[in-house]
């Protein structure tokens, strides 16, 4: 005689996981906050299914993941438009449910078909999850979240390329200067990730968008914000220095406005930002081709840029050696220029 009380429930099919998840989070729609106890039943199936999911894609401890499950997860996701769902409804979810989506979303977002990433081709289909996502850094609930499961996309070229040429991209701009501290620094981990992940792609969007981008871009350069004005220095010359966006450096360096915002910069309270500022001062002294407008500038403000630039120390060991040794030659392009006699006219 067999006794079978305590038999095992048969794991859920990749298919029938991904229609259970669907169903609980649709089942979402028909709660209310009035009806305080179905709704938190409704989340308890939803954290049920994520966790399941959870085991489906990571394993247990015990037993390892299937990868054609994990595959097939993947495709029943998009099929039945769970990707959707996922976005819309992370608002409504606990912290746990939460959690467990934003450790899942990663590995979804990985799975191929063939050559084809199923779970990206279906943002690229539905590219307004992604604007959803960007704006969601105006719920300091889910922000977070939603700057995880963005900073997951924007590792695939074709929607960090979406994210750049989309109109919710001027948002990063307020958000990086938010008063939430936490948030605001997770727009910027965002914003520098779109901004430095793809260098072709970001080089064809200063191409194109040039004028609006460093329009917006000089605020931050120019904020009361310390935080801001730092960051974005250091973004700037990252950026800037990638070989892909060389013609968008030798334009921005001609500048008279730019090299204004620098010579501002480098008198900054700050030693940290003074030093960033500096290296992106110094490609437009060193630059060969400078226009007379700057020379005027260099020669007009030598003796306080000279004074200023002979107390300015990196003060870090062997970065200090070669820092000294660009601003040796930063000083001297400087009395070089001052001496020119044709600048006077």
């Amino acid at each position: 005689m067999s006794f079978s009380f305590f038999k095992a429930l048969r794991p859920k099919t990749p298919q029938e996981l991904a229609k259970a998840i669907k169903d609980s989070l649709m089942a979402l729609d028909n709660k209310t906050v009035v009806e305080v106890k179905s709704l938190e039943k409704a989340l308890e199936e939803v954290e049920k299914n994520f966790s399941a999911m959870k085991v489906m894609l990571l394993g247990d401890g015990e037993i390892e993941p299937n990868v054609d499950q994990i595959v097939q997860l993947a495709l029943e996701m998009c099929k039945e438009d769970v990707i959707v769902l996922f976005v819309h409804k992370l608002s409504i979810l606990g912290w746990e449910a939460r959690k467990d989506l934003v450790q899942c979303w990663s590995i979804l977002l990985k799975q191929k078909v063939g050559s084809t990433h199923c779970c990206v081709q279906f943002l690229e289909n539905h590219s307004d999850l992604l604007d959803f996502l960007v704006a969601s850094y105006d719920n300091k609930e889910i922000a977070l979240n939603c700057g995880i499961m963005l900073r997951e996309c924007i590792k695939f070229p074709t929607l960090a390329k979406y994210i750049l040429e989309s109109p919710s991209f001027e948002l990063f701009f307020k958000y990086v200067e938010l008063a939430n501290f936490d948030v605001a620094s997770d727009a910027f981990s965002t914003f520098k990730d779109v901004l430095t992940k793809h260098p072709d792609e970001v080089s064809e969007f200063l191409t194109s968008h040039y004028d609006e981008f460093f329009e917006q871009y000089e605020k931050l350069l120019t904020s009361s914000n310390y935080v801001s004005r730092r960051q974005s220095l250091k973004l700037l010359s990252e950026f800037l220095l990638e070989p892909p966006s060389s013609h968008i450096m030798k334009k921005y360096i001609a500048e008279i406005q730019h090299f204004k915002v620098m010579m501002t910069l480098l008198k900054d309270t700050s030693k940290n930002i003074q030093i960033s500022a500096f290296h992106i001062f110094k490609i437009f002294v060193a630059n060969p081709n400078k226009p007379r407008e700057i020379k005027v500038i260099l020669a007009k403000n030598h003796e306080r840029l000279l004074d200023l630039l002979n107390n300015l120390s990196a003060g870090k060991g062997g970065e200090d050696d070669q820092f000294e040794e660009e601003k040796e030659l930063i000083i001297k392009e400087i009395e070089r220029i001052s001496q020119l006699s044709n600048l006077d006219s």
